[in-house]
Protein backbone atom coordinates (compact mmCIF):
# COMPACT_ATOMS: atom_id res chain seq x y z
CA UNK A 1 0.00 0.00 0.00
CA UNK A 2 0.79 3.68 -0.80
CA UNK A 3 0.27 6.50 1.36
CA UNK A 4 0.86 10.16 1.12
CA UNK A 5 -0.20 13.19 1.91
CA UNK A 6 -2.32 15.14 -0.08
CA UNK A 7 -2.62 18.17 2.29
CA UNK A 8 -0.60 18.61 5.60
CA UNK A 9 -1.14 22.54 7.13
CA UNK A 10 -1.09 21.63 10.86
CA UNK A 11 -4.66 22.02 11.11
CA UNK A 12 -6.33 20.11 14.02
CA UNK A 13 -8.65 17.65 11.99
CA UNK A 14 -7.34 15.24 9.45
CA UNK A 15 -9.02 12.91 7.16
CA UNK A 16 -7.47 9.31 6.47
CA UNK A 17 -8.57 8.61 2.57
CA UNK A 18 -8.60 5.05 1.39
CA UNK A 19 -9.14 5.56 -2.07
CA UNK A 20 -10.44 2.86 -4.86
CA UNK A 21 -8.28 0.52 -7.52
CA UNK A 22 -6.32 2.09 -9.94
CA UNK A 23 -5.89 5.62 -8.08
CA UNK A 24 -3.17 7.47 -7.35
CA UNK A 25 -3.03 10.94 -5.48
CA UNK A 26 -3.16 12.93 -9.16
CA UNK A 27 -6.32 13.95 -9.18
CA UNK A 28 -7.33 14.63 -5.73
CA UNK A 29 -4.98 17.18 -5.02
CA UNK A 30 -6.79 19.90 -5.25
CA UNK A 31 -10.70 18.22 -3.88
CA UNK A 32 -10.39 18.78 -0.16
CA UNK A 33 -11.50 21.51 1.69
CA UNK A 34 -8.47 23.42 2.78
CA UNK A 35 -9.81 23.49 6.76
CA UNK A 36 -8.10 19.52 7.37
CA UNK A 37 -5.07 18.05 6.64
CA UNK A 38 -5.91 14.76 4.68
CA UNK A 39 -3.11 11.23 4.17
CA UNK A 40 -3.90 9.18 1.04
CA UNK A 41 -4.18 5.83 0.49
CA UNK A 42 -4.59 3.58 -2.85
CA UNK A 43 -1.99 1.11 -4.54
CA UNK A 44 -3.85 -2.00 -2.63
CA UNK A 45 -0.85 -4.88 -4.40
CA UNK A 46 0.28 -5.48 -0.86
CA UNK A 47 -2.28 -4.40 2.17
CA UNK A 48 0.42 -3.19 4.41
CA UNK A 49 -0.33 -0.31 5.77
CA UNK A 50 2.07 2.80 5.53
CA UNK A 51 3.27 4.52 8.92
CA UNK A 52 0.61 6.09 10.51
CA UNK A 53 2.02 7.16 13.92
CA UNK A 54 1.28 10.87 12.85
CA UNK A 55 -2.81 10.23 14.20
CA UNK A 56 -1.22 11.04 17.44
CA UNK A 57 -0.53 14.61 16.40
CA UNK A 58 -4.35 15.58 15.54
CA UNK A 59 -7.52 16.29 17.87
CA UNK A 60 -9.68 14.82 15.51
CA UNK A 61 -9.10 12.46 12.55
CA UNK A 62 -11.85 10.77 10.10
CA UNK A 63 -11.75 7.83 8.18
CA UNK A 64 -13.48 8.26 4.26
CA UNK A 65 -12.90 4.56 2.58
CA UNK A 66 -14.40 4.86 -1.00
CA UNK A 67 -14.87 2.01 -3.99
CA UNK A 68 -12.44 -0.87 -3.20
CA UNK A 69 -10.79 1.30 -0.11
CA UNK A 70 -14.07 0.27 2.16
CA UNK A 71 -12.73 -3.16 1.77
CA UNK A 72 -9.24 -2.36 2.20
CA UNK A 73 -10.17 -0.13 5.04
CA UNK A 74 -12.31 -2.60 7.20
CA UNK A 75 -9.38 -5.47 6.49
CA UNK A 76 -6.70 -3.13 7.89
CA UNK A 77 -7.87 -0.95 10.25
CA UNK A 78 -10.26 -2.60 12.45
CA UNK A 79 -7.75 -2.28 15.29
CA UNK A 80 -7.36 1.04 14.89
CA UNK A 81 -11.17 1.91 14.44
CA UNK A 82 -11.37 3.53 17.73
CA UNK A 83 -8.36 6.37 16.55
CA UNK A 84 -11.54 7.67 14.31
CA UNK A 85 -14.15 9.77 14.97
CA UNK A 86 -16.50 8.95 12.37
CA UNK A 87 -15.64 6.46 9.40
CA UNK A 88 -17.35 6.75 5.92
CA UNK A 89 -17.81 3.78 3.44
CA UNK A 90 -18.46 5.67 0.20
CA UNK A 91 -19.48 3.73 -3.40
CA UNK A 92 -18.00 0.45 -1.81
CA UNK A 93 -19.11 -3.36 -0.08
CA UNK A 94 -17.67 -5.19 2.65
CA UNK A 95 -17.82 -7.86 -0.59
CA UNK A 96 -15.95 -6.36 -3.20
CA UNK A 97 -16.14 -9.23 -5.68
CA UNK A 98 -19.53 -10.54 -5.22
CA UNK A 99 -22.32 -10.89 -8.20
CA UNK A 100 -25.14 -10.03 -5.73
CA UNK A 101 -23.11 -7.51 -3.00
CA UNK A 102 -20.35 -5.88 -5.17
CA UNK A 103 -18.68 -6.02 -8.67
CA UNK A 104 -19.89 -9.36 -9.94
CA UNK A 105 -17.42 -11.35 -10.69
CA UNK A 106 -17.05 -11.35 -14.43
CA UNK A 107 -16.90 -7.70 -14.74
CA UNK A 108 -13.69 -7.97 -12.13
CA UNK A 109 -12.04 -11.24 -14.01
CA UNK A 110 -12.98 -9.39 -17.89
CA UNK A 111 -11.24 -6.27 -16.39
CA UNK A 112 -8.38 -8.19 -15.01
CA UNK A 113 -7.66 -10.26 -18.05
CA UNK A 114 -8.19 -7.79 -20.90
CA UNK A 115 -6.92 -4.33 -19.13
CA UNK A 116 -4.90 -2.10 -21.43
CA UNK A 117 -5.32 1.77 -21.64
CA UNK A 118 -8.57 1.30 -23.63
CA UNK A 119 -10.07 -0.41 -21.26
CA UNK A 120 -8.52 1.82 -18.66
CA UNK A 121 -9.65 4.74 -20.21
CA UNK A 122 -13.29 4.20 -20.62
CA UNK A 123 -13.70 2.90 -16.39
CA UNK A 124 -12.27 5.88 -16.05
CA UNK A 125 -14.90 7.50 -17.65
CA UNK A 126 -17.61 5.51 -16.25
CA UNK A 127 -17.06 7.08 -12.52
CA UNK A 128 -18.83 9.89 -13.99
CA UNK A 129 -21.89 11.16 -15.38
CA UNK A 130 -20.84 14.82 -16.15
CA UNK A 131 -18.51 15.54 -18.72
CA UNK A 132 -16.96 18.61 -17.11
CA UNK A 133 -16.37 16.22 -14.13
CA UNK A 134 -15.11 13.40 -16.55
CA UNK A 135 -12.36 15.69 -18.58
CA UNK A 136 -11.41 17.32 -15.21
CA UNK A 137 -10.35 13.83 -13.93
CA UNK A 138 -9.14 12.69 -16.97
CA UNK A 139 -6.86 15.70 -17.35
CA UNK A 140 -5.45 14.25 -14.01
CA UNK A 141 -5.61 10.78 -13.97
CA UNK A 142 -2.91 8.60 -12.11
CA UNK A 143 -0.04 8.44 -14.11
CA UNK A 144 0.25 4.43 -13.13
CA UNK A 145 0.46 2.09 -15.58
CA UNK A 146 -2.13 -0.38 -16.91
CA UNK A 147 0.91 -3.85 -15.75
CA UNK A 148 0.72 -2.23 -12.60
CA UNK A 149 -3.32 -2.10 -12.36
CA UNK A 150 -3.09 -5.71 -13.70
CA UNK A 151 -1.34 -6.78 -10.63
CA UNK A 152 -3.34 -4.54 -8.29
CA UNK A 153 -6.79 -6.37 -9.72
CA UNK A 154 -4.74 -9.82 -9.28
CA UNK A 155 -3.64 -9.05 -5.74
CA UNK A 156 -6.73 -7.78 -4.54
CA UNK A 157 -8.80 -10.93 -5.93
CA UNK A 158 -6.06 -12.95 -3.95
CA UNK A 159 -6.56 -10.94 -0.64
CA UNK A 160 -10.33 -10.61 -0.64
CA UNK A 161 -10.50 -15.02 -1.26
CA UNK A 162 -7.49 -15.54 1.50
CA UNK A 163 -9.51 -13.24 3.94
CA UNK A 164 -13.17 -14.05 3.79
CA UNK A 165 -15.20 -11.79 5.69
CA UNK A 166 -13.95 -8.50 7.14
CA UNK A 167 -15.73 -6.70 10.11
CA UNK A 168 -18.03 -3.62 9.83
CA UNK A 169 -15.97 -0.81 10.58
CA UNK A 170 -17.87 1.85 9.45
CA UNK A 171 -20.26 4.54 11.32
CA UNK A 172 -21.87 5.89 7.53
CA UNK A 173 -22.22 4.22 4.58
CA UNK A 174 -23.67 5.71 1.76
CA UNK A 175 -25.23 3.92 -1.25
CA UNK A 176 -24.27 5.92 -4.85
CA UNK A 177 -27.43 5.39 -7.03
CA UNK A 178 -26.05 6.17 -10.58
CA UNK A 179 -22.49 3.60 -9.62
CA UNK A 180 -22.01 2.07 -13.05
CA UNK A 181 -18.58 0.33 -10.98
CA UNK A 182 -20.26 -1.10 -7.93
CA UNK A 183 -24.42 -2.40 -8.51
CA UNK A 184 -26.30 0.24 -6.40
CA UNK A 185 -28.43 -2.77 -5.92
CA UNK A 186 -26.16 -4.92 -4.82
CA UNK A 187 -24.41 -2.13 -2.40
CA UNK A 188 -27.87 -2.05 -1.03
CA UNK A 189 -28.05 -5.77 -0.53
CA UNK A 190 -24.81 -5.45 1.18
CA UNK A 191 -25.41 -2.99 3.51
CA UNK A 192 -29.20 -2.92 4.00
CA UNK A 193 -31.84 -0.35 3.77
CA UNK A 194 -32.22 0.38 7.21
CA UNK A 195 -28.13 0.84 7.88
CA UNK A 196 -27.17 3.02 4.51
CA UNK A 197 -27.87 6.48 3.31
CA UNK A 198 -29.02 6.47 -0.47
CA UNK A 199 -27.63 9.55 -2.86
CA UNK A 200 -27.91 10.38 -6.79
CA UNK A 201 -24.86 10.15 -7.32
CA UNK A 202 -22.01 8.48 -9.46
CA UNK A 203 -19.46 6.13 -8.37
CA UNK A 204 -17.02 9.21 -7.79
CA UNK A 205 -19.10 12.07 -6.38
CA UNK A 206 -15.90 13.70 -4.76
CA UNK A 207 -15.85 16.24 -7.74
CA UNK A 208 -19.25 18.06 -6.76
CA UNK A 209 -19.25 17.17 -3.19
CA UNK A 210 -17.00 17.83 -0.27
CA UNK A 211 -16.09 14.87 1.72
CA UNK A 212 -18.21 12.93 3.06
CA UNK A 213 -18.20 13.71 6.90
Amino acid sequence: MQGCWLNRKGTPTCTLFMAGWGMGPEPFRELLPGDRDCFFCSDYRDLALPDLGWIKEYETVDLLAWSMGVWVAAATLAIHQNRFVTRTALAGTLFPIDDRRGIPVPAWMAMEEHLDAAMLKRFYASMFEDEQERQRFLAHRPTRSPASLREELTALRRHVNATGSVQDIFTRRIVTRRDRVFPPRNQLRAWGKKRCDQHQWSHLPLFTIEICL
